[in-house]
């Protein structure tokens, strides 16, 4: 072993000295027999410790992991300094009736005028449904859900006939559907729908629970260790509000790759070029969306998961902080860098999905620190219980009668305690003051990493945003640099890893990781070979760069990056059936992504234009700790520069309509 490099402490680092290095990833691209091949040779004893260990070196792992000296002491999770408030956005109150935060909330939204509602019927003027077109239709009686329903189960029909087989969803039951949807119609006959999103029909990604669905991680087994008895706690909440959830939607096996390649079940296509990938791993509810089938989908972000798909298909994709969202009942519930979060076609849509209302008690508990503050969740636990062991959070939107714009935010008691995350609120979009606040946002944008694109069409198109932004709006464009990026994406891939291993240590070693895709099984051969010195050092890492990212939140408000360094790529025939290995490709989409989730930051994609191919480009926005509603102020800005006009996808039905 050479000398150790001895690294200063992230204070002492010059910037100026700081030097923007391209990543260049060795590793060999395989698909078919040569995949098959290749994963036989690294799961043997002796070879495939000495592959695996070649690999290694030449991308820099064990220099920096083992032959560093890191000063800083581990960071396990993300822990976040105190945060300036934000301007311009309404708390979800902590007292009042249910009735009047609906009203408040109502008001954040930009006046909606159905008459000038989008036409879907002219590729010239196409844009997607809103949920307030849907709410709108069924009030005044221009659909039922259940007419909605009938639609959407014809197009599921025509999915499962296609050849090569394409399924959005892996498991789908007609008739449960059908039984939702006319229990919201009736809701609607009799005048009481339950809230804004009730008839909205809602994917869920097929690693979070949704009884009596199993929950399969399109995987062929993990139903069977892992059997469903109820829905996750986003789940439950949304379901609480009247939404339809028609299924779970397809994904990358067990969440361990970019593109959304599945064998298992059949591959999901991106809805504007069939012959290309969505992006993953939440590749079914980003393309069910981007389809038009769905107004939104939940999905799961641990390393671009939301945000890449989004990106890809022309969709919205938001990660909010971590620890925002409980992540009780999904697959990934253990991580440190996983979220639960809302794909739909809009960025108003999004909010709709993520923003929910809390019950007083917890909201000022969320405000009282110390003693007082845990105590008042012991109690609230301690009342949960009581009520039939209900979790605190779900006992306290129930006894909230959740209305409106509720669904999936709300932290577990747990999180709360440990990350005292400020309170909830959303932009306000209506107010005549929204426009000052937009214009006072400082943009960070590091140019050298912002350019580092595989076609430059993407940086084009994203640096013509910021101008209109600056143009339009007043926005500030600031250069920031951010060192230690390659630092930043090993101490991600070795966190979320050898998470992954541990939790499914027990199945694989049971028989199991045999039955799994050949590159889940490439992916895993690496996550093994990372030892304990090597977790501990990706988290030292960690706290290196939240210190320098603290350090730029100090004179920017966001940081502003391409969503992915490509666009959608294209599916190697060759790999639909055994799969595909292409770290390249990876590293191409992954490039602006982790950020968000090794520091556990609020993140969205948001479309603004196609390439030269006609495939979407997506402008990511990152935010401090806490503060979702500057991202969606922002993102709404953006959208609203560059949401017409849109290209219709060529997989594309209209079920409000019915055209």
């Amino acid at each position: 072993m050479g000398k150790k490099r001895v690294m200063l402490p992230a204070s002492e680092v010059d910037l100026a000295e700081v030097k923007y290095e391209q990543e260049l990833i060795q590793a060999p691209r395989l698909s078919g027999f040569k995949l098959k091949l290749f994963v036989k040779l690294i799961e043997a004893p002796l070879i495939g410790s000495l592959i695996i260990s070649q690999l290694k070196k030449q991308n820099k792992m064990v220099e920096m992991l083992q032959n560093s000296v890191i000063p800083e002491a581990p960071m396990f999770k993300p822990e976040f300094p105190p945060q300036e408030p934000e301007t311009g956005v309404v708390l979800l109150e902590e007292s009042g009736k249910p009735e009047d935060r609906v009203e408040l909330a109502f008001k954040c939204l930009p006046h909606y005028d159905p008459a000038s509602s989008c036409s879907v019927e002219s590729p010239t003027t196409f844009c997607y449904w809103k949920i307030r077109d849907y709410a709108y239709a069924y009030r005044l009686k221009l659909a039922t859900p259940s007419m909605v329903a009938e639609r959407f189960i014809s197009a599921m029909e025509e999915f499962v006939n296609k050849k090569p087989p394409t399924p959005l969803l892996i498991s789908f039951d007609a008739e449960e559907v059908r039984k939702q949807a006319a229990a919201s119609t009736q809701r609607f006959e009799e005048g009481n729908p339950l809230s804004i999103l009730d008839g909205i029909f809602m994917a869920i990604k097929d690693d979070i629970d949704c009884y009596p669905h199993p929950s399969k991680g399109a995987s062929t087994w993990m139903h069977e260790v892992r059997p469903v008895k109820k829905d996750a706690a986003s789940v439950s909440r949304l379901r609480s509000c009247g939404v339809i959830l028609v299924g779970k939607a397809n994904m990358h096996e067990l969440g361990l790759g970019t593109t959304g390649i599945n064998p298992n079940y059949g591959t999901a296509r991106n809805p504007h070029a069939p012959d290309r990938y969505t992006g993953g791993s939440s590749s079914g509810p980003a393309a069910i969306v981007a389809s038009g089938l769905c107004s939104a989908a939940l999905g799961t972000d641990g390393g671009g998961s939301i945000r890449i798909p989004s990106s890809l298909c022309g969709v919205v994709g938001l990660k909010s902080t971590y620890g925002r969202t409980d992540m009780k009942g999904s697959l990934c519930d253990a991580g440190t860098v996983e979220i639960i979060g809302p794909i739909a076609s809009t960025v108003e849509d999004v909010m709709l999905v993520e923003t929910t209302t809390y019950d007083p008690v917890i909201a000022k508990a969320m405000g009282q620190p110390g003693p007082c503050f845990q105590l008042m969740h012991m109690s609230i636990q301690a009342m949960a219980q009581s009520q039939g062991g209900l979790s605190a959070v779900d006992w306290a939107l129930s006894f909230n009668n959740l209305k409106w714009y509720a669904a999936i935010l709300g932290s577990s008691p747990l999180d709360r305690i440990c990350l005292k995350p400020s309170l909830p609120c959303v932009p306000d979009l209506s107010s005549h003051e929204n426009s000052n606040v937009l214009g006072s946002l400082r943009l960070g944008k590091y140019t050298e990493w912002f350019n580092d694109v595989f076609s430059t069409d993407i940086s084009e198109k994203c640096e013509g945003v910021l101008n209109q932004l600056s143009e339009t709006h007043g926005c500030k464009v600031v250069e920031i640099i951010i060192p230690e990026l390659d630092a930043m994406r090993l101490a991600h891939i070795v966190s979320i890893g050898s998470e992954a291993q541990c939790s499914l240590t027990p199945e694989v070693e049971d028989g199991n990781g045999a039955k799994l895709t050949l590159d889940t099984r490439t992916n895993l051969a690496l996550f093994r070979s990372f030892a304990a010195s090597d977790y501990v050092a990706a988290q030292r890492l960690r706290r290196r760069i939240m210190y320098y990212h603290m350090e730029i939140f100090k004179k920017v408000d966001v940081i502003v990056t391409p969503t992915t360094g490509m666009t959608a790529p294209v599916i190697p025939p060759s790999a639909l059936k055994l799969g595909e290995s292409n770290l390249q490709v990876s590293g191409n989409l992954m490039r602006f992504i982790i950020t968000a989730n090794l520091l556990g930051l609020p993140a969205i994609s948001v479309p603004v234009g196609y390439d030269k191919q006609g495939l979407p480009i997506g402008l990511q926005i990152i935010g401090r700790p806490w503060c979702e509603a500057s991202v969606l102020r922002l993102a709404a800005a953006v959208e609203e520069l560059c949401g017409k006009p849109k290209k219709r996808p060529v997989s594309f039905y209209d079920i409000l309509k019915g055209n």
